[in-house]
């Protein structure tokens, strides 16, 4: 059974970090593009950044760019997203998501298919 595990999540204050984890089992992920959204209170879940299967494309929401870094360790089978210079609006349930196409060339925000549970953040002001 595929499971896809994040961890990381917490309370922080403005303007510090968090690094969340998403570890795969049941398959390998190391062909699979790997992403992140989230979805926060009476809001829709939005997609923050994704990584190619190779890690040779990221892409990443105009609202996190340049704070947040998405990075994978194949032999790990596991994403990380580092974020950087908290604001409270990035409070939000966080999932990590897997693309079923293998070695796909670049990303696709909607081809994203296998969830995890979610890791709540919190940013406080």
């Amino acid at each position: 059974q595929v499971q896809l595990v994040e961890s990381g999540g917490g309370l922080v204050q403005a303007g510090g970090s968090l690094r969340l984890s998403c570890a795969a089992s049941g398959r390998t992920f190391s062909t699979n593009a790997m992403g992140w959204f989230r979805q926060a209170p009476g809001k829709e879940r939005e997609f923050v950044g994704a990584i190619s299967w190779n890690g040779a494309f990221t892409d990443y929401a105009d609202s996190v760019k340049g704070r947040f870094t998405i990075s994978r360790d194949n032999a790990k089978n596991t994403v990380y997203l580092q974020m950087n210079s908290l604001k409270p609006e990035d409070t939000a349930v966080y999932y990590c998501a897997a693309d079923s196409t293998r070695l796909r060339i670049g990303l696709l925000r909607r081809a994203f298919d296998y969830w995890g549970q979610g890791t709540q953040v919190t940013v406080s002001s």
